[in-house]
């Protein structure tokens, strides 16, 4: 019966294709999808060598006309191909920080340099247009994840040497550049002090990226977080202020002292708020299979809150993080249990290596390259920034930071996304000397994190002290004291 069936349908199916289809010759069909499609005159003894030649031809060819394409974004095939080497590139590269302890930044951004302006893969107008959303995305993941691995404890005992660093290191860059951009570029006073606080303090996101992987004291590690923080915090509501001011003339200092107070004040009352209560929520769901995902649903809301109550979220998103990565030690002054979970965390992790790596390649995408004389002040401007960190550090740190620590310190100035994205906005507001922000900025971030780089280098040469964790060493050969046996 089956048989009889499965014949009856194919008999239907030939009568009705046939009368369908009864003048169409495989001949026309040929010609036809010739129309649509290349042809491709391959001979059965020679199919594969054409096909692995055509391949390496069209690869040839879709690479080449990357200088010569208009649009504005390349195709999906080559932008995953891009990122995938951006990935290859920041998994080599982690390794060989954790190996030798200078850091792979500079080398990342780099080949964001490669992929936009040099190969053209991605075009500055198609940059320009993701900068918010993949700015305040790195912003949270980077800032939330450097409250995940700070230590409560060492970042109160060093909470007032971060902010002497943070206040009076931000005035003495504002400072510096503030004067070269008056007296060199011969730009007005505010003008001058707006360049100055777009690039005045050092950027969370690298720094929190780099002080994890450094072997260096619990205390040096959460004093150079906490600096970023808060001078990353300064450099926004300073510029936005100073936005205000350029467009009308003046500016009212009340008003700025009133602005970063209030953010400061909406960043740690959103933080603890709700930071506090959901250290005994995700203890809860420690096991659920979506914990981490909740988590970051959480983060996304705190930092719509924040920004509605003015406040950029980065704050908010690093108390977050603090008190979810501190709750095992906040719950016995809270006077409440939390159950014991062995929680995995290699999802943030991977998040964040991945956030992080196309963090510096974004960076690297927003290169602008024009006036040769914007070149120079930026490198100028930098070598005067490090001069006056080095003179900071040494007034500022006691001995009770190894020699390690202070020169860490000292060559911890690294300017990143923060100063590329406020760096856009006198394009789209029409301000005096646009085009030249971007040039300028772009330089100083890339020397900065260049001396960062080759001055962590040689930290690497110094001992680390025998009673701190200090040291550019591999986790896996990390000495640990050896005890008798009874």
């Amino acid at each position: 019966m089956e048989i009889f069936f499965f014949f009856s349908i194919v008999d239907a199916l030939k009568n009705y294709f046939n009368n369908a289809f009864g003048s169409f010759s495989f001949q026309e069909f040929q010609s036809r999808t010739s129309q649509m499609m290349p042809s491709f005159e391959i001979s059965s003894d020679s199919a594969s060598s054409n096909f692995l030649i055509n391949g390496l031809a069209n690869m040839q060819d879709t690479m080449s006309s990357l200088s010569t394409s208009e649009s504005s974004l390349v195709s999906a095939p080559v932008l995953l191909l891009a990122a995938g080497v951006v990935i290859f590139f920041g998994v080599i590269g982690e390794s060989f920080f954790k190996k030798t302890g200078i850091p792979d930044v500079a080398f990342i951004m780099i080949l964001g340099v490669l992929i936009g302006p040099v190969l053209g893969i991605i075009q500055p107008e198609v940059v320009l247009e993701v900068v918010p959303y993949f700015a305040a995305l790195a912003l949270i993941i980077i800032m939330f994840d450097g409250g995940l691995n700070l230590e409560i404890k060492s970042m109160v005992k060093t909470a007032h040497f971060a902010s002497v660093l943070s206040i009076i290191g931000f005035v003495i860059s504002v400072g510096i550049v503030t004067g070269l951009t008056h007296y060199w570029l011969e730009w007005g006073w505010i003008e001058s002090i707006l360049l100055g606080s777009i690039v005045g303090g050092s950027s969370s996101a690298i720094v929190f990226g780099l002080v994890r992987n450094l072997r260096i004291s619990g205390e040096a590690k959460s004093m150079l977080s906490f600096e970023s923080a808060l001078t990353d915090i300064l450099a926004t509501i300073v510029a936005f202020v100073l936005f205000e001011a350029v467009l009308t003339g003046s500016l009212d200092i009340n008003t700025l002292g009133d602005t970063i107070g209030r953010a400061v004040a909406v960043g740690l009352i959103l933080g603890f708020s709700v930071g506090i209560p959901w250290m005994y929520v995700s203890t809860k769901l420690a096991n659920s299979q979506h914990a981490y995902m909740l988590t970051l649903g959480i983060l996304f809301v705190l930092y719509f809150m924040a920004n509605a109550f003015g406040e950029s979220g980065a704050l908010t998103a690093l108390v977050f993080g603090l008190m979810l990565g501190n709750k095992a030690h906040l719950s016995r002054y809270l006077k409440f249990k939390l159950p014991k979970v062995d929680s995995d965390d290699s999802m943030h992790n991977q998040l964040t290596f991945l956030v992080r790596t196309f963090f510096f390649v974004f960076v690297g995408l927003l290169a602008s390259f024009g006036n040769v004389e914007y070149i120079i002040f930026g490198i100028v401007a930098t070598v005067v920034i490090y001069v006056g960190r080095v003179i900071l550090t040494k007034t500022t740190l006691t001995k009770r930071f190894s020699k390690l620590d202070r020169k860490v310190t000292s060559v911890m100035i690294p300017r990143g996304l923060a100063a590329a994205v406020l760096a856009t906005f006198p394009l789209t507001m029409g301000l005096p000397n646009a085009e030249a922000y971007p040039q300028i900025v772009f330089v100083i971030i890339m020397v900065s994190v260049i001396i960062t780089t080759l001055g962590m280098g040689k930290a690497k040469k110094i001992p680390p002290p025998e009673s701190q964790k200090g040291g550019f060493v591999n986790e896996t050969i990390d000495p640990a004291p050896i005890q008798d046996k009874p």
